[in-house]
C-alpha cells in the first residue's frame, strides 16, 4: 500500500534536559472552555526518561489500589523489571516496568510510591473501539517543548501486520509524544499513541497530523497485574482479589 510506514522507535523525543535538573513549573493559565476531563488528562500526563536527554510521554492511571504509568513499549524498551524515572514538573518518581508487548507497542509501569502533586486518571477503557468522528484529547511532551494538550478526532483505521486494526487520529503528534494516552472528552481511554505516518514518494515526508494509536482493547489488566499479584500475594492488593 502507498500509505506509508510508521515511525516507531524514533518517536521518543530527545532533549538536552537532564532528569535531575527539572525546574519548577510556572503557574498555568487554563481556559475555562477546557472541560473537566481534559484538565484531568493534562494533569495526569507525565514524562518518562529514556536515557541521557531522551524522553517519551505517558499517563498516570489508578486501577483500584494500584498506581500505574501507561506508555508505549518503545519508550520503555528494557526487560520487565527495568526501572525508569517518571516526572511531572519538579516531582520525580521511580517506576518499574511491569509488562510490555513489543509487537503491539504497549507498556505498563508500576509506581510503588504515588505522586503527591498530581492526581491519576481512573482506569476507564472504552468497551469498543472508538468510532470515526469521535472527539479525543491527549497531553504529551513533543520534542523539547513543555507539556502540551491536543484535540482531534478519530479519522479512520489502519492495519498493523500481526496486530490488527489500529486507530488513526487527525490531530498533531511529534517525537516525544510516544506513549501518551488518548482519551475521549468524557475521560474514557481510547488507546496509546505510538507513531506518525511517513510518505515514501516522492520524498520521505512526515505526516504529523496522521497519528497511529493502538486500541486500549488490546490491553488486559488481569494479565498485566499477574506478576505483581504473584509477588505480593492476593491479600496484599485489592486489585489482586
Amino acid at each position: 500500500m502507498k500509505y506509508l510506514a510508521l515511525i516507531l522507535m524514533v518517536f521518543a523525543g530527545f532533549t538536552n534536559n537532564a532528569v535531575a535538573n527539572v525546574a519548577p513549573a510556572p503557574v498555568e493559565q487554563v481556559n475555562s472552555a477546557m472541560n473537566m476531563a481534559q484538565k484531568r488528562v493534562r494533569d495526569a500526563a507525565v514524562k518518562i526518561s529514556t536515557g541521557p536527554g531522551g524522553h517519551g510521554s505517558g499517563s498516570y492511571i489508578i486501577y483500584k489500589d494500584v498506581h500505574l504509568i501507561f506508555t508505549a513499549q518503545h519508550v520503555t524498551d528494557g526487560p520487565v523489571g527495568s526501572v525508569y524515572h517518571v516526572f511531572k514538573d519538579d516531582e520525580i518518581k521511580i517506576a518499574t516496568l511491569l509488562w510490555s508487548d513489543a509487537h503491539a507497542d504497549l507498556a505498563v509501569l508500576h509506581l510503588s510510591e504515588k505522586f503527591v502533586t498530581i492526581s491519576p486518571m481512573k482506569w476507564d477503557p472504552q468497551k469498543h473501539m472508538a468510532e470515526v468522528g469521535s472527539e479525543i484529547t491527549y497531553s504529551g511532551y513533543p520534542s523539547s517543548h513543555k507539556l502540551m494538550t491536543f484535540a482531534g478526532t478519530v479519522a479512520g483505521y489502519g492495519d498493523k501486520r500481526g496486530v490488527g486494526k489500529q486507530i488513526i487520529l487527525n490531530t498533531y503528534g511529534w517525537f516525544g509524544c510516544s506513549g501518551a494516552v488518548v482519551y475521549t472528552l468524557s475521560g474514557e481511554i481510547v488507546g496509546i499513541l505510538y507513531g506518525v505516518d511517513i510518505e515514501y514518494y516522492p520524498d520521505i515526508q512526515v505526516q504529523e497530523n496522521m497519528i497511529w494509536v493502538v486500541p486500549i482493547q488490546r490491553l488486559k489488566m488481569d494479565i498485566i497485574l499477574k506478576p505483581l499479584c504473584q509477588r505480593l500475594g492476593r491479600g496484599g492488593l485489592r486489585a489482586c482479589r
